[in-house]
C-alpha cells in the first residue's frame, strides 16, 4: 500500500585495464541461494546459475569463491573474505542469485535464513547492495560490476506497509558497471527452468570476443527483451571511466549488429510500463466523489513539535543534513517522507512527498505513498487524486490499487474498496492488506461470511494486520 518494499539480489564485478594476461587481480564471490525455509518450494535456478557462472569466470582469470544457500553469517563471512583479498586497482565481482527486498529505495539480498516481518528486518538481516559496492571501492578496486538477479516475487513482500516490488536504483561509485535482470521495480517468475533465461543470455554474450563489458551487458539486455517478449528488461547503468573486458585483450570492436542497437555508454534505463499480467483484467471503475463525512485522523497536526522529537533519529538527522547540502536531492527527499511515515508523522511525509513530485512530476512512488498518508489522516479528495495518477503513470500498480482500495474503505464506497482490493490480489494473491481491507468492505457491503473468511485468512498471515488498520482508523 505505500512505501514498497520489494525483493534483491547482487553481483559485483570489479575490475580493472584490460592487459593480454591476467596481470591484473580478478576476484569473485558467486552466491546462490535456493532453499528458502519461507517460500513455498526452493528455486530452481539459483544454484545451477551460480555454478554456471563461476565456471566461466574462473574461465577468464577470476579467483572465485561460490557459496550455496548461504546464511546470513555466512554471506558476511564471505563478503569480508572478498574485502580482504582485494588490493588497489584489482577486480572484484560478486554474483548473487535469490530473493532481494527494497527497502527506503535501497536494494538487500536475502541470506536463507533471514526472517523478515517488518522493514527494520530488511536492514537487519538483509545485506545491502549500496554497502557492499561502497567497501569493495574503499577497499581500491579499480572497477566495479554488480549483476544482480534477485528481481522475483518472494515471500516476505506484504508482511509490512512499507515494501515496494522488485529491485532499487543504486547509488554506486564511480567505476561501477551495475546489472539487474529486470527493470527497476518490477518482478518476473522463474522460467520453470534449471537456469534463469538472464543468465542464459548473459553467459552467451560474455562467450563473444571482442566486447567491451557494456557492450557485453547491453547485448544482454537486448537478448533477453526479445526472448521474454518485452515481457522482462533489464536495467544497466554505468559510471565506468575506463574500458573492461571479461575476456582480457579484447580491443573493444563490436562484432554483431545487437550492439549497434543500444547507445554507449550504457545509461539507467527507465522503468518501462509492462504490459499487465494475464489473469488481470478489471472493470474499470468511474471516477467517484468522496463524501465530506468526518472522518476519524490520527495524532499528527502539530508538525512543528513532531519535528522537533523525531529531529534526533539518526536516520533523519542524517537526510536532513543531506537535504541541508542539496534542498533538491530527490533521493533524500523521498527516502525522509517513508520514515516520517513509518513513525506516523503522515503531515511532514506528505511536505516531503510534495517535494518529490515537484522534482519529478512522474514520480509513481511518491504519489502512491503521498495518497495513501493522505488517506490515513482523512484527506480524501487528495488521496484519491493521487492514487488515480499513480495508476495512470503505471496501471496496474499494485500498492496504488491498494491504497486506492484504502482510500474508497474509509469514503464508504465498499464496492469499489472491493473492486480495487480484487485487482491488487489477482496480481499479488498474498497481499495481506488487500485481502484484509476486503474482508471489511465485504461485511460493509452485507456479505457477512465472506468478509469473515478474508479477515481470517488475512489475520493468519500477518497477525498484526488488525492494529496497523486501526493506525489508520479503519476498524
Amino acid at each position: 500500500m505505500r512505501i514498497r518494499l520489494a525483493l534483491l539480489v547482487g553481483l559485483i564485478l570489479s575490475v580493472a585495464p584490460i592487459a593480454p594476461s591476467f596481470a591484473t587481480e580478478r576476484y569473485a564471490l558467486v552466491i546462490g541461494n535456493a532453499k528458502y525455509p519461507d517460500a513455498d518450494a526452493p528455486l530452481k535456478e539459483p544454484i545451477n546459475d551460480a555454478r554456471d557462472v563461476a565456471d566461466e569466470l574462473k574461465r577468464y582469470g577470476f579467483s572465485v569463491e561460490v557459496g550455496e544457500n548461504l546464511t546470513g553469517e555466512a554471506m558476511r563471512r564471505a563478503f569480508d573474505k572478498l574485502y580482504g583479498r582485494i588490493k588497489p586497482g584489482s577486480v572484484a565481482l560478486i554474483f548473487f542469485s535469490g530473493f532481494g527486498v527494497q527497502s527506503s529505495r535501497q536494494s538487500y539480498m536475502i541470506p536463507v535464513d533471514a526472517q523478515i516481518w517488518t522493514e527494520p528486518d530488511v536492514r537487519r538481516d538483509g545485506i545491502s547492495l549500496e554497502t557492499v559496492l561502497g567497501e569493495i571501492n574503499n577497499r581500491g578496486a579499480g572497477v566495479k560490476i554488480a549483476l544482480i538477479d534477485a528481481s522475483r516475487r518472494n515471500p516476505f513482500e506484504r508482511r509490512f506497509r512499507s515494501f515496494s516490488a522488485g529491485l532499487a536504483p543504486v547509488i554506486a561509485p564511480n567505476g561501477t558497471l551495475v546489472m539487474y535482470s529486470a527493470a527497476l521495480s518490477s518482478v518476473v517468475s522463474d522460467n520453470g527452468g534449471d537456469h534463469s533465461l538472464f543468465v542464459q543470455e548473459l553467459l552467451k554474450e560474455i562467450r563473444v570476443p571482442d566486447l567491451m563489458a557494456e557492450e557485453t551487458l547491453n547485448r544482454t539486455r537486448v537478448g533477453v527483451t526479445r526472448a521474454s517478449r518485452s515481457e522482462q528488461v533489464p536495467w544497466i547503468s554505468s559510471s565506468l571511466a575506463e574500458d573492461f573486458s571479461f575476456i582480457p585483450g579484447a580491443t573493444g570492436r563490436p562484432p554483431g549488429p545487437a550492439v549497434a542497437t543500444l547507445p554507449q555508454p550504457v545509461q539507467p534505463i527507465p522503468d518501462p510500463v509492462l504490459p499487465p499480467p494475464p489473469r488481470y483484467n478489471p472493470p474499470p471503475l468511474k471516477p467517484v466523489d468522496v463524501p465530506a463525512a468526518p472522518v476519524e485522523k490520527p495524532a499528527d497536526n502539530n508538525d512543528g513539535s513532531t519535528a522537533v522529537v523525531l529531529a534526533d533519529d539518526p536516520t533523519i538527522k542524517t537526510l536532513t543534513a543531506k537535504l541541508a547540502d542539496n534542498p533538491d536531492d530527490a533521493n533524500a527527499l523521498y527516502r525522509r517522507g517513508q520514515v516520517y511515515a513509518s513513525k506516523g508523522a503522515y503531515s511532514l511525509a506528505i511536505r516531503d512527498f510534495d517535494d518529490s513530485i515537484r522534482l519529478n512530476p512522474k514520480d509513481v512512488e511518491a504519489f502512491n505513498n503521498r495518497c495513501w498518508a493522505r488517506a490515513v489522516i482523512g484527506d480524501l479528495q487528495a488521496a484519491l487524486k493521487d492514487c488515480n495518477e499513480a495508476l495512470r503513470l503505471r496501471p496496474n500498480f499494485v500498492d496504488a490499487l491498494d491504497s486506492r482500495g484504502l482510500v474508497n474503505l474509509k469514503s464508504g464506497l465498499a464496492k469499489n474498496a472491493i473492486a480495487d482490493f480484487d485487482a491488487a490480489l489477482r496480481i499479488n494473491p498474498r497481499l495481506t492488506s488487500s485481502l484484509y481491507g476486503r474482508g471489511l468492505a465485504k461485511q460493509r457491503n452485507g456479505s457477512i461470511s465472506e468478509g469473515e473468511l478474508d479477515i481470517s485468512n488475512a489475520k493468519a498471515m500477518d497477525p498484526n494486520i488488525v492494529k496497523e488498520f486501526a493506525d489508520y482508523g479503519v476498524h
